[in-house]
């Protein structure tokens, strides 16, 4: 007995149903979580990418503090 396979519609109408995160939760998750691991385990640069065009570079300072670029893409 075959296993069946799911047909692309079957595998894309799962994508189509996921919610998009917007700009504010990713900055929200940046400006927290992102810089709390990159503090935490004394990382001096890290470089994020969600695969969606949300973008964020991290980098710690000399003086300690944390340095955020975020960039987005959206589509209109």
């Amino acid at each position: 007995m075959a296993d069946k396979r799911a047909t692309i519609q079957e595998m894309t109408d799962g994508a189509a149903a996921q919610e998009k995160r917007d700009r504010k939760n990713w900055v929200a998750f940046v400006e927290s979580d992102a810089v709390n691991f990159l503090t935490l385990n004394d990382i001096e640069k890290m470089t994020l990418d969600d695969g969606e065009g949300n973008k964020a570079k991290l980098t710690r300072r000399k003086d300690g503090s944390v340095y955020v670029e975020c960039t987005s893409a959206n589509i209109l």
